[in-house]
């Protein structure tokens, strides 16, 4: 028979055998040392994700989804972001069943314990797409920002203590004592509980978006942080009020009581009021006009009424006068032919409107009537106990063919310097259809040359004794 040495050799040799072991030893140890790491050439699904703030995360990490471990933290590497501000990227191992990842997953860094070890939680999306392997997550998908311990710890600082110390005083000195009175508000409190329940469900659904109310409280708050020394202000002169109003307080439960009765009146009254405060409104629109003129008015009115004040005291005696004249004037109106008579006055005023309207500018433009006032009253001006006479001066007709002196068969045109004809039987003074000048009197007398009817060129506004008009 034939001895089988091999194995005998193998345990026969102590120093085969304790290589052996040492080597088992050591893959042992090696496995276990990078454990958290990842088995040896076992496949990964690896993604690169950005956050802000690695949050004390070390290498080796663990990332999970609903508590469960499905990938470690391979490295975190400091990087900038696009403001150059720092901030962290993350090498994830993820389990190959996770590939690919929807784009719309969600990362956050949270704590394992209170002693600040931390893993990734990831959040799975559910959109259609998904990272490639190698891919990196944006920063914009961790979301919400983490709360570590110690920012929550940071809130209990001594005011907030000192607050929470009085608020249990206060407390427990108000719950002193009562404890039958808590007894009965707790039986009786059940059917507040029972109708709660279904308020209670319906704050819980989705569509009430309760969740969104309380961060919008919390933004609210934010915004009220920075007055809350103001607000406490606020209600300690509210309390200065109500102590002021407590004087009154009869008065004012006087008043909420007739509150009601005014109210109807006023349903009952406004709309009757419309017509006047249309009224007042179009009556205060007319008025416009004659307000923009009292800065110029208002000191011919000041006068007026400075004389006004020793002319009014006459008035009473003139008022009684008067009577007789406005009976007078009654019985004038009760004559049968006075409305003809006015009738007929009507029709010639609107006949000489034409008129009217075409001689118009000859004063208010022109001045011409004023002109010819002055000159008949200086043409009569000469005179004596027994009457006024005309004044006049002869002047000799230049001499010369068909002159102005005597008859002629043609307008005078020379020979001489002045033997010539100069007329504007009809000049233009402003008026509707004509130039706007004044050119009776303002045409110029030219030698050697026959002048009938309009002249050339524009005379312009200016008349004796006026002054330019722009």
């Amino acid at each position: 028979m034939r001895r089988n040495t091999g194995t005998a050799g193998l345990t026969a040799s102590p120093v085969l055998v304790g290589a052996v072991t040492l080597l088992v030893a050591l893959v042992a140890v090696f496995l276990s040392y990078n454990a958290n790491a990842g088995l040896p050439f076992v496949p990964t699904y690896d993604l690169k994700a950005e956050l802000p703030n690695a949050a004390n995360l070390v290498k080796g990490n663990e990332v999970r989804i609903g508590g469960s471990r499905v990938g470690v933290v391979k490295a975190i590497t400091p990087v900038p972001d696009e403001n150059g501000d720092p901030s962290a990227r993350l090498d994830l191992q993820l389990n190959p069943d996770l590939d690919p990842l929807p784009v719309d997953s969600t990362l956050i860094v949270r704590s394992k314990s209170a002693l600040g070890l931390k893993y990734v939680e990831l959040t799975p999306g559910k959109a259609g797409a998904g990272y490639r392997a190698g891919s990196t997550v944006p920063i914009e998908q961790f979301t919400p920002p983490p709360v570590e311990i110690d920012e929550v710890l940071n809130m209990f600082d001594a005011r907030t203590r000192r607050g929470a110390q009085r608020s249990l005083n206060g407390f427990g000195t108000g719950l002193a004592g009562r404890g039958q009175d808590l007894n009965t508000l707790i039986r009786d409190v059940r059917p507040l509980l029972e109708n709660l329940e279904p308020v209670a469900a319906n704050l819980a659904d989705q569509q009430t978006q309760l969740a969104r109310f309380f961060g919008e409280l919390g933004d609210a708050a934010a915004e009220v942080a920075p007055v809350a020394e103001t607000q406490a202000a606020l209600f300690g002169n509210l309390a200065t009020t109500f102590r002021a109003l407590a004087d009154v307080s009869p008065f004012l439960q006087e008043f909420i009581s007739e509150g009601p009765p005014t109210l109807d009146t006023g349903i009952e009254e406004f709309p009757r009021q419309r017509p006047f405060l249309r009224n007042s409104a179009a009556f205060f629109r007319e008025l416009r006009p004659g307000v923009r003129t009292l800065p110029a008015s208002a000191p011919l009115l000041a006068d007026a009424f400075e004389f006004g004040a020793d002319t009014l005291p006459r008035t009473p005696d003139l008022n009684r006068r008067l009577a007789s004249v406005f009976d007078s004037l009654a019985e004038f109106a009760d004559e049968p032919l006075v409305p003809q008579a006015i009738r007929r006055l009507g029709l010639t005023m609107r006949s000489l409107r034409p008129t009217l309207a075409f001689l118009t500018p000859v004063q208010a433009r022109c001045n011409y009537v004023t002109l010819l006032l002055r000159n008949v009253s200086e043409h009569l001006s000469e005179g004596d106990s027994n009457g006024t006479w005309q004044r006049f001066i002869i002047i000799a007709a230049p001499s010369g063919p068909n002159g102005e002196g005597g008859p002629s068969r043609a307008p005078a045109s020379g020979p001489g310097l002045d033997n010539y004809l100069h007329t504007n039987p009809y000049p233009n003074t402003a008026s509707p259809g004509q130039p706007d000048e004044c050119e009776a009197g303002n045409e110029d007398f030219v030698l050697e040359r026959t002048s009938i009817g309009t002249v050339q060129g524009n005379q312009g506004l200016v008349t004796d004794g006026q002054e330019e008009q722009k």
